[in-house]
């Protein structure tokens, strides 16, 4: 880690060298460490380190970026005249309001020193704890288990100065058995108690269970979507429009439903950057503390998200949401929730399963695509587990199907929620999300496999 001081160093150099107008300087750093594993065996063992430094000068209303790996004065320097240079030739931006004023933003621990020190040994520990079960089981796994530590600095000529040091671990396996697959996925910032072993046994369970399916057509069917599921969905949501930026150009499924009961209102929605329950990050890649903003109330879309740009846009201030911009392809996506939050209902997943009389339970969707923005179409294919519901009990394991199916209609026909939730991993941060009963998804083809 580079620390603090150290940051605050590197940042304060970067800003001296600027003389052409405002500036913004991102630093990101990163150690990483993963095991893999496949056939039952650990086959790699990585490490990384990295660090990146992204910088933004705006000379009047033009703004220029630039990007280096390199942390030493000339590196930094190098990178703060190129973004200067890019800002005198860029074509001016009218509404652009200047990089943000300093507000005050929490500390929030995200920092385990359990996970900063994890070993490659205990690691081995854990994945080999795992797949003596899984060859116990007679079936074969594959995954990986990762843990690192990652630093965030914003700094800007206005004043604002931030920094946050947080760890991570992440765990996820697929099990094979008989042809049959389950899987099992977790992740944080802090261990307490985590087993590897434990985390992974559903996926043992569900490949064994999962064996020899059956045929079904494609239809219409009631659903119990596992967390695995609803993780696609509720990311899906945030990526394809819960950021003021896609509602502002028209593309996003809140348009024309802000106020309106749109959703169950079994469905509420929330990003809360500060909460140790998630993976906490107090600020946003602009330096502007992050609100927790309640996206749906009980089935009414309430708000988008906002970065400094777009709530410019409509005379607001930031909730705090801001990507980091010097990435060219964060700029057609704008804000983004990046710690969101489902709310849990009074259901066992037992007890949703007893309320479907028939239909299907769907372990996870995979090689999900969005086919249209406005409410939020998304296709894919299930997989690891999907099984025949019938009078309220699983009855047998079924084929992979294919969908295509308005995400913003399935949360429309949730019947229940369930109690209990996952933390998982997201393109842009991380999820907690229970079980759903669904009362109405659509399946449109049957897979190979």
């Amino acid at each position: 880690m580079l620390g603090e001081a150290r940051t605050r160093e590197l940042a304060a150099d970067a800003l001296r060298r600027s003389v052409g107008g405002q500036a913004e300087v991102v630093l990101l750093s990163w150690e990483g460490a993963l095991t893999r594993f496949a056939n039952n065996t650990i086959h790699q063992n990585v490490a990384e380190r990295g660090a990146q430094v992204l910088v933004r000068v705006a000379v009047g209303r033009r703004v220029g970026a630039a990007v280096t790996n390199r942390l030493d004065r000339e590196g930094v320097e190098r990178a703060v005249d190129q973004a200067e240079a890019a800002a005198r030739v860029a074509p001016g931006t009218a509404e652009f309001p200047g990089f943000p004023e300093p507000r005050p933003a929490p500390r929030v621990g995200s920092l385990d020193d359990r996970v900063a020190g994890a070993s490659p040994a205990w690691r081995a520990r854990q994945v080999q704890a795992f797949l003596r079960e899984v060859e116990a089981e007679g079936a074969s796994a594959a995954g990986a288990l990762e843990t690192g530590v990652q630093e965030v600095a914003v700094v800007n000529s206005q004043g604002v100065f931030c920094y946050h040091a947080g760890t991570r671990w992440h765990f996820r396996t697929v099990v094979h058995v008989d042809g049959a697959s389950g899987y099992a996925e977790r992740t944080g910032w802090r261990l307490d108690h985590f087993d590897a072993a434990t985390v992974g046994h559903p996926a043992v369970d569900g490949a064994k269970r999962a064996r020899h399916p059956r045929p079904v057509q494609p239809g219409t069917y009631s659903v119990v979507l596992a967390p695995y599921a609803v993780q696609d969905v509720v990311s899906w949501l945030a990526y394809a429009g819960a950021g003021a930026q896609a509602m502002q150009e028209g593309r996003s499924w809140m348009n024309g439903r802000l106020g309106l009961r749109a959703l169950s209102e079994q469905v509420t929605l929330w990003d809360d950057g500060c909460d140790p329950q998630g993976i906490p990050m107090p600020f946003d890649f602009e330096g502007v503390p992050r609100q927790r903003v309640v996206i749906v109330e009980r089935g009414v879309p309430r708000t988008p998200v906002y970065d400094t740009l777009t709530a410019a846009r409509e005379g607001k201030a930031s909730t705090g949401h801001a990507l980091p911009r010097a990435w060219p392809e964060t700029t057609r996506v704008g804000p983004v929730p990046a710690h969101l939050f489902l709310a849990a209902g009074d259901a066992t997943v037992e007890e949703l399963v007893r309320g479907v009389s028939h239909g299907l339970y769907i372990t996870r969707f995979w090689y999900t695509r969005l086919v249209h923005p406005r409410d939020c179409v998304v296709t894919g294919m299930t997989r690891d587990g999907v099984f025949w519901i019938e009078g309220g009990e699983l009855t047998y394991p079924v084929r992979n199907l294919r969908f295509t199916q308005g995400y913003v209609q399935a949360l429309g026909s949730v019947l229940r929620v369930g109690a209990e939730t996952s933390l998982l991993g997201d393109r842009f941060g991380a999820v907690r999300v229970p079980a759903l009963s669904v009362a109405q998804f659509t399946f449109t083809g049957v897979t190979e496999f």
